[in-house]
Parts: C-alpha cells; sequence; structure tokens
C-alpha cells in the first residue's frame, strides 16, 4: 500500500510508538510523512523509516504573562483557526498524491486533528486518549488555588469559552469523521464510546525487547518512576506512599521524564523534603540512561491518573524489573498482579506496603521481573502488533468515507 503518515506530536510515548509502528511498516509499505513545523523532529527521528518527509510551517502565538494572560485564550483560539485552513492544505495535498490510505496520529493543539475531516482518502486515527482537559476534573494542586474574583472572571471569559469550545469541536467532529477508529487499549475504547458515541477497534503497542532488556546489573534499593512531570502522572502519590515505608529499608525514587511543570517540579520536591523521601528527578533523559535506570529499579512505580494505556509497565517488565501500578485505567491491561507486580487500590498505604514487600525480598522482586520479561517476550511483540494494525490499514484502505 501507499500510505501517508500525518502527526503533530511533541516528545513521549506517543512518538515513541509511532517510530516503531512506522519503522516496521515501512518495511511492507511506500511511506510517506506529513507533519507540522512545530512537531517534535529530534525525538525518535522518522525520516529513515518514510520516503518523502512534507513538513509544512506553523508557528504558535507566543504565550503573553501578567496582566495579559487572559489574552492567551484568545491567542490559542486563532493557532486552532489557522490551524484549520492549513489542514485543509495539507488534506488538499493527501488527496492529490494517490494514497490508500492514511494512517493519523494525535495532535498536541485539538488531541484530535482536524485534517481527518477534510480528506476523500480512507483516515485510520489511531487514538491514544480523548480530550481529557474536557471531559475529566483537573487534579487539585495548591499552586492553582486562584481568588473568588479569578473564578468569576472565569465564568464570563467569552475567550476561553471561545476557545474550549472550538477545541472540542474540532476534537469530536475528527473523531466522527474517521473511517477507522484504533484505540491503544479497552479502557480507551470505553472512554471513546462513552464521550463520542463512536466504535474503535484495540490495537495494543508492542515492546521492542532488544532494545528494552536486562542488562545484568546489580538491583539497587530503588523505585524509578517514568513520565512527564505533571499532576496526572501521579508522581507526589508516589512519594506519599514511600513516605510510608519503614525508614530503615525505605527505597529511594528517581523520577525521570521528558518533560518538567516547574510548579509540579517544585510542589513534589517540597513533598519529598517534609516527608523524608529522597528523590531525584532527571529531565530529558535519553534511551540509554532509561534503559539504565530500568535495569537499576528494584521497582518500577506507576501511579498516573487514569492512565489510558501506559508503555512504562511493559518497558520495564522487557528489562525484567517488578511494577507495582494502581489498578485503574490501562495499567489493568498489562501487569499481571501476582505474576508480574501488584496492582493496587490508590491508597498510599497499599502502594507502600506492595513497594516494601519487593524491596525487602529480592528474591521475589526477581521472580516477578524474570515473569515480566517472558509475558513481553510472549505477548507483547511489535510483529504481533503491527499485524493487527496492518490488518486494519488495509480494510480502512478498502472503505470510502
Amino acid at each position: 500500500m501507499k500510505i501517508a503518515v500525518y502527526h503533530n506530536l511533541h516528545s513521549g510515548g506517543a512518538k515513541r510508538t509511532l517510530c516503531a509502528i512506522t519503522s516496521r511498516l515501512g518495511q511492507q509499505h511506500a511511506i510517506d510523512l506529513y507533519d507540522l513545523s512545530c512537531s517534535d523532529h529530534k525525538f525518535c527521528d522518522l525520516s529513515e523509516a518514510v520516503q518523502q518527509t512534507y513538513t509544512y510551517r506553523f508557528d504558535p502565538l507566543p504565550q503573553l504573562h501578567r496582566p495579559f494572560g487572559r489574552l492567551n485564550y484568545g491567542a490559542r483560539w486563532w493557532d486552532l483557526m489557522r490551524l484549520e485552513r492549513l489542514h485543509q492544505q495539507i488534506a488538499r495535498d493527501i488527496d492529490s498524491r494517490g494514497y490508500d490510505v492514511v494512517y493519523v496520529h494525535p495532535c498536541q493543539f485539538a488531541q484530535t486533528p482536524g485534517i481527518i475531516r477534510y480528506l476523500h482518502t480512507p483516515a485510520l486515527y489511531h487514538s491514544r486518549e480523548p480530550l481529557r482537559a474536557a471531559h475529566e476534573p483537573e487534579v487539585p494542586r495548591s499552586y492553582r488555588v486562584v481568588r473568588k474574583t479569578s473564578k468569576f472572571l472565569d465564568r464570563l471569559d467569552f475567550l476561553r469559552a471561545a476557545f474550549e469550545h472550538k477545541r472540542s469541536q474540532i476534537d469530536s467532529g475528527n473523531v466522527l469523521a474517521a473511517t477507522t477508529l484504533i484505540a491503544n487499549s479497552y479502557f480507551t475504547r470505553e472512554a471513546i464510546y462513552r464521550i463520542y458515541g463512536a466504535d474503535a477497534r484495540v490495537v495494543y503497542h508492542g515492546i521492542d525487547s532488544e532494545k528494552n532488556r536486562p542488562l545484568g546489573l546489580e538491583r539497587e534499593n530503588l523505585v524509578v518512576a517514568v513520565g512527564a512531570l505533571t499532576p496526572l502522572k501521579g508522581f507526589d502519590f508516589i512519594i506519599c506512599s514511600l513516605a510510608l515505608v519503614r525508614a530503615e529499608v525505605r527505597p529511594s525514587l528517581i523520577v525521570a521524564s521528558n518533560y518538567q511543570e516547574a510548579q509540579e517540579k517544585q510542589y513534589c520536591e517540597d513533598l519529598a523534603r517534609q516527608s523524608g523521601v529522597q528523590v531525584q528527578f532527571m529531565n530529558m533523559v535519553s534511551d540509554e540512561t532509561l534503559l539504565e535506570l530500568y535495569n537499576r529499579a528494584q521497582v518500577v512505580a506507576c501511579a498516573s491518573i487514569l492512565e489510558p494505556f501506559g508503555l512504562v509497565p511493559l518497558e520495564a517488565m522487557a528489562c525484567a524489573a517488578p511494577v507495582v501500578a494502581v489498578a485503574e485505567g490501562g495499567l489493568r491491561e498489562s501487569v499481571v498482579p501476582g505474576v508480574t507486580g501488584y496492582l493496587v487500590d490508590r491508597s498510599p498505604a497499599e502502594f507502600g506496603q506492595a513497594i516494601a514487600r519487593l524491596v525487602t525480598d529480592p528474591a521475589l522482586a526477581r521472580r516477578m521481573g524474570e515473569a515480566g520479561r517472558d509475558l513481553v517476550l510472549r505477548e507483547w511483540t511489535w510483529e504481533k502488533a503491527v499485524g493487527k494494525l496492518n490488518a486494519h490499514l488495509e480494510a480502512c484502505a478498502g472503505a470510502r468515507k
């Protein structure tokens, strides 16, 4: 097939997954890449996996600071309007080049990219998650407390209302316009149906078991947590859980991120200092460093709030590290409780107990880690994942919008 791939992603798990998929699809099909100048091009570079790359210039308007901060919603609304026009042009270009199918990935501005409903070529949209900001409550933080006057102004802020309406309109309109919808987990599939009333098919990610592998390093009394340093990742919960572990056996914590919110980092640092938890925050972690961390860790902790799928548990298991995760979202679909780690309620006491059980019993941690590695090799291969995806792409290419 002749496939056009479109994305507007920043660094992170979604871009890492897209890179792995594209490199494998490129061995079977002719693939061209379409992206924007503001997309992340250095992280997991796709250029060698495709035949042609078409990058379209898009510069988001600069963000203003106090006292003009409320005008940012107007700027972001205008960005969405400009992006809509650009997506029309990209769709025309794709349609003119005779592709069999367009493989579409998320947009960092509106979640589901506006290109889909302008395409005449069949489009398969690979959803990682719905537009969570529009459908889930904000995680409470003390640094987000605003005055009553600000809350009152929020309700009257027509720029904010216009931006949020336009963003939701773009997102939902394009989800429903896709020829085929693919979800990364059954949890995400259920969310898509609940929010948009649309059905999706589940195609799990795979894991590169050669890239993510045991290195034979000695395991340390160390917990590793991975992900963007934002409230949704639940690093504060992990710190609170470790604070309940006896001081004489309490492991240290490393938080490895590709992005850090300054206020959230300060919040977690203060929490760790007050709780007596030793924590190190690492930013822009390379693949090599991340592999080393997975191999040094006695436990990999995952506490993201309603994580749509979660690549981290699989990467950890591929490196023979046991996982302790909250029993919610897509994390329930990869961690096998009592076999490759533990799934527990969002209770600091239970989470801390599960971690303590593993750090005080290295033999148990080793058995669970080995079981995780065996599971990845057996069930979570890229060959299986890309095979299922390829079947959906072929079916989509045979359909007409």
